[in-house]
């Protein structure tokens, strides 16, 4: 077997095992977000113990995309193929993560009543899930097209994600009692917002692997839908940054941040 051989082959593995990891991360971030609607305990634990594996495949692939980086020396876009990689994992793994987090959360409000019916987390769930699940059909179909619509349903993700919070935030002022409740729910929602930017950075990698050209596709996209009379105004991400920092505060006073760390 030629050397090139053996190379295209280790290259093919490290991308079937990619694949794998996103297949394993996007079923474990629905399995979070069942447990949280239907509060299944069992389902909740299972997510949570089953993360080692999603850590030891990202460790496995960035090992050996080092490997290859060393001691093949590729060039053009087979070194594309390897650097973004090993920033895809990364991502892969951050979504792994946060499916864990939701299932903590689904975990510490099992059993206790809905203050008002779950509609716009499973909807949100639903457009981060479908975002994760679209960037790695690009990534297997090398599909532009398709890697450009990710970046533009990241939108949506947002706009819901600001009305929830929005939402949630008016609720613990109206009633103190709900704070706990709500608060957990708000954490839910920042989680799959970043979901979807995890997402938005995939298909981004997918882009330059497959022209070469970097490009910010989600800033672009969030560029593109802003109106006329908004050119002066923060981006999404720096409003995004001050409200946290505002609910931040929020919960703080009310004690919420430090017992969610505690869990």
């Amino acid at each position: 077997m030629s050397i090139r051989r053996t190379f295209e082959d280790q290259l093919a593995e490290l991308q079937n095992d990619m694949l794998r990891l996103g297949r394993f991360v996007e079923e474990a971030l629905g399995k979070s977000l069942d447990a949280l609607v239907r509060q299944d305990l069992a389902l909740a634990k299972q997510v949570v113990a089953d993360d080692d594996f999603a850590d030891d495949m990202n460790f496995g692939i960035q090992t050996r995309a080092m490997q290859l980086l060393a001691l093949q020396q590729p060039m053009a876009r087979d070194l594309r193929i390897i650097g973004s990689s090993m920033r895809t994992v990364i991502d892969l793994e951050r979504i792994g993560d946060h499916a864990v987090d939701i299932a903590k959360i689904a975990r510490s409000l099992a059993g206790q009543t809905w203050f008002k019916p779950l509609v716009d987390i499973p909807q949100l769930g639903h457009l981060a899930r479908q975002m994760v699940h679209d960037s790695l059909q690009a990534f297997v179909s090398h599909d532009m097209s398709l890697a450009v619509q990710v970046a533009r349903d990241d939108n949506a993700v947002d706009q819901l994600c600001d009305s929830l919070q929005r939402e949630l935030i008016d609720k613990m002022r109206e009633d103190p009692t709900l704070v706990e409740q709500a608060t957990r729910l708000l954490l839910v929602a920042r989680t799959l917002e970043r979901t979807a930017d995890h997402a938005t950075n995939i298909v981004e990698q997918v882009y330059y692997v497959e022209t070469g050209e970097m490009r910010q596709l989600g800033r672009e996209e969030h560029m593109r839908v802003r109106k006329p009379d908004s050119v002066n105004a923060p981006d999404h991400h720096e409003a995004e940054t001050a409200a946290h920092d505002t609910d931040l505060s929020l919960l703080s006073t009310n004690g919420i941040a430090s017992s969610h760390q505690a869990n």
